[in-house]
């Protein structure tokens, strides 16, 4: 690729990415008074966050089973208010214990 069509890509993804961040702010200038919007647009990065996020969840390991071990772990570490690194210490070793589990079976 030469370097002239690079840097037009590269003006061109940057000039969108500043659109979308920018016409919110454009055409909502007052506070939002719906309920409903404003309830929908506080949990829209928590489920896009999810939805990104969750599938990775089982195909990060060798195998589905490993990866629903650790989620399992995870959300039991999680409502019983453990903090974050704890939860994540806990799923990477109940799925690494479970993919050497099913290593020697």
């Amino acid at each position: 690729m030469n370097t002239m069509k690079f840097f037009i890509y590269l003006a061109i993804s940057a000039g969108v990415t500043y659109l979308i961040r920018m016409i919110p702010f454009v055409l909502c200038r007052g506070k939002m008074e719906n309920q409903f919007i404003r309830s929908f647009l506080f949990y829209v990065p928590y489920a896009v966050l999810g939805a990104m996020t969750f599938p990775a969840i089982f195909t990060s390991t060798g195998s589905i089973i490993s990866g629903s071990v650790g989620t399992a772990a995870a959300l039991v570490l999680a409502f019983r208010k453990k903090g974050l690194l704890q939860v994540a210490v806990g799923a990477c070793a109940a799925a690494f214990i479970a993919e050497l589990v099913m290593l020697l079976v």
